[in-house]
């Protein structure tokens, strides 16, 4: 291993493992060095025994977690050090002409599939082992099949076109053709998000109109205090499968839609659920959704004219284990690797967000009540069994809403 790549490569990746395992055992001793107490804010409201469910709960995928670490690492380095990706094409080689198109799409799709087969065990327990535990999972095995066997299908048939159009651009596009596919990845997931509430959503989940109610009349009044228009407002069945809650808007322009879990429905009050709207439609009358389209762009814009630089770079091959440069081996492996160099970027995006979830907090309260806003944060947290007391430093590199202690004390000053 003389390339002088191949050791930057394993330094990154060393560093990178080594912080998300040191941060998941800071996060689980932390936690388990708070779970005798409800924290002061939270004692009316919390009892004893869904405080410590929250911490056991948040160990357990910690733990889980960690493991995660660990066999993504060894998958890395077996498909590329270890020589994987180079084995893969030689063996498509003997299908598909060595370099071409069809080449190309078999090796990427091969390895998209091997990492899904290692990773599905760990779903499966994460499913039916963490959340049944701990009383959230409500899906069976069937469903979990059908799920899977539908997320597939789907994935194939968006993900391939797709992938066929970007190596064609890469082959046929020249040095410019990085532009090119940021144009047509930047167009398809414009398109995506446009149709993702009328046309994906629908085959996983049934949406049904709000019924006629107190709910429903607060939630008019709202949007039209708000100026908010939207293709509609339907419930979810999200208890089918986990007795978590959630509220979110899908899409995108005039074919949004504001969905709700029919166990959040059930589980606030009308003027509680109220709240919570306000703070998502925040997210958008702040432009947030726009914000971040804008970044993602931005972001895969740089990606592609780095990935421009790369492909044609013998050193980048030779440095991950590929012995064959390639169009496609270059894409497989700047997607592989990039997110190893980008990890310690984390705490950046996580301390914007947190930024985002505050301002959309502060829009909330002007228009509903930021006790009602935090009535509700109190119950998800107690039915989500979202900790209370997170590792100060874990938190600060991945959460992406504010701690709960921080964000109720500013909800209740404001």
């Amino acid at each position: 291993m003389s390339n002088a790549f191949a050791w930057v490569f394993l330094a990154a990746l060393a560093a990178s493992s080594a912080t998300r395992l040191w941060l998941a055992q800071r996060q689980m001793r932390h936690v388990r060095a708070h779970r005798g107490e409800v924290p002061q804010t939270f004692a009316a409201a919390i009892p004893l025994d869904a405080h410590q469910k929250a911490a056991d709960y948040t160990v357990a995928k910690a733990r889980l977690g960690m493991l995660d670490v660990l066999i993504g690492a060894a998958v890395l380095l077996a498909l590329t050090l270890g020589g994987g990706i180079q084995r893969l094409s030689e063996l498509w080689a003997q299908v598909f002409p060595a370099g071409s198109i069809l080449h190309g799409a078999a090796l990427i799709l091969s390895v998209v599939l091997l990492q899904s087969l290692i990773g599905l065990p760990l779903a499966v327990y994460r499913t039916f082992v963490v959340e049944q535990r701990f009383g959230f999972n409500r899906m069976t095995p069937r469903l979990f099949v059908t799920d899977l066997a539908k997320s597939t299908l789907l994935a194939l048939a968006l993900g391939v076109p797709l992938l066929l159009a970007v190596l064609w651009l890469m082959e046929r596009m020249g040095p410019w053709w990085w532009l090119y596919v940021w144009i047509v990845w930047t167009a398809f997931s414009l398109v995506l998000m446009m149709a993702y509430p009328a046309y994906i959503l629908p085959l996983f989940n049934k949406f049904t109109p709000l019924a006629q109610g107190e709910l429903s009349e607060r939630v008019e009044r709202l949007l039209a205090r708000t100026g908010f228009r939207s293709r509609g407002l339907y419930v979810m069945d999200g208890s089918k499968r986990s007795s978590h809650g959630n509220a979110f808007f899908a899409g995108i322009g005039a074919g949004k839609r504001i969905v709700l879990f029919d166990t959040l429905v059930s589980r606030l009050a009308p003027a509680e659920v109220e709240a919570v709207l306000a703070h998502e439609l925040g997210h958008y009358k702040l432009h947030h959704i726009a914000k971040a389209l804008a970044l993602s762009a931005a972001v895969s814009f740089a990606g592609l004219w780095l990935l421009g630089q790369l492909i044609d770079q013998p050193w980048f091959y030779q440095g991950l284990g590929v012995a064959t440069p390639g169009t496609a081996a270059a894409l497989l492996l700047f997607m592989l690797v990039v997110p190893e160099f980008m990890f310690f970027l984390h705490p950046l995006t996580s301390r914007y967000s947190r930024k985002r979830e505050f301002e959309a907090d502060a829009y909330a309260m002007q228009h509903a009540k930021s006790s009602d806003l935090v009535q509700a944060l109190v119950k998800l947290y107690k039915d989500n069994a979202a900790t209370l007391t997170p590792d100060p430093l874990h938190s600060a590199f991945y959460d992406s809403h504010p701690p709960a202690a921080t964000r109720i004390a500013r909800l209740r000053t404001a």
